[in-house]
């Protein structure tokens, strides 16, 4: 299965969030450093995938809600 972007972060704490409420919800993720780290141990700019076949649900999780 191939692993597909669904978000990029400036910064590698958002990401684990992120990471974080998928693991809540089953889907598997992982991280992947964009770059070289940065100063102060705040990391560099990320991404997170999933596998291709939880894109719409990872999606449809992190979108924000519709407005009534």
């Amino acid at each position: 299965m191939p692993w597909i972007t669904i978000r990029t972060t400036p910064n590698r704490w958002e990401a684990e969030l992120v990471q974080q409420m998928l693991d809540a919800q089953d889907i598997p993720s992982r991280i992947i450093d964009l770059g070289a780290p940065t100063y102060l141990c705040v990391g560099g700019p990320t991404a997170v995938q999933v596998l291709s076949q939880d894109r719409w649900t990872a999606l449809l999780l992190l979108s924000t809600p519709e407005g009534e």
